[in-house]
């Protein structure tokens, strides 16, 4: 029988509740579609089986809105382009959201969870909405591949800066 200390774990457990842990948290409390369209503008000449399939140009954009009480919107945002021989087949744009709670994050790792953690927890379920909107469309699924949101984030810093210089000179 193992020695063990009665009520350690509600100790630990009690300390947590209380608000005295410091671990950061980063909890989605929900998402959702916030926007959704599908334009297939040339059919049905477009959805002949004997169609090559089209070329895409997929546009992404990522946002952050504080809501207050550590609460935070994120939301994806989608522009696809397919299109076959100069023509337009298919366009969707979607917009999915999702809000967190993100909490106990230094002033430094804060907007990393914000622009790249948060948006990677949505991606998947923002893929699929695409697959099979794009597959009701008369289309095969689009399925995105993964994007580097880290990368996405840098890129946006740096923007921010040649911008802030730009202001400057």
């Amino acid at each position: 029988m193992a020695d063990e200390t009665p009520g350690a774990d509600q100790t630990a457990a009690g300390a947590g509740a209380a608000g005295t842990d410091q671990t950061p948290q980063l909890s989605l409390r929900t998402q959702y579609t916030k926007d959704l369209s599908f334009e297939n503008p040339r059919a049905p000449h477009s959805i002949s089986p004997s169609q090559e399939a089209p070329n895409g140009d997929v546009q992404i954009k990522v946002s952050s809105q504080e809501l207050g009480d550590d609460l935070h919107e994120i939301m994806l945002e989608f522009q696809i382009t397919a299109s076959r021989e100069g023509d337009v087949v298919f366009i969707v744009e979607l917009a999915y959201g999702g809000v967190f709670t993100v909490r106990g994050f230094d002033a430094k790792t804060q907007p990393l969870a914000l622009w790249v953690e948060c948006p990677r927890l949505l991606f998947p379920f923002a893929r699929r909405v695409i697959a099979d909107v794009v597959r009701d469309g008369g289309f095969a699924p689009l399925m995105l591949g993964p994007i580097d949101f880290h990368r996405m984030y840098q890129q946006r810093l740096a923007e921010a800066a040649a911008e802030a210089e730009t202001a400057q000179a």
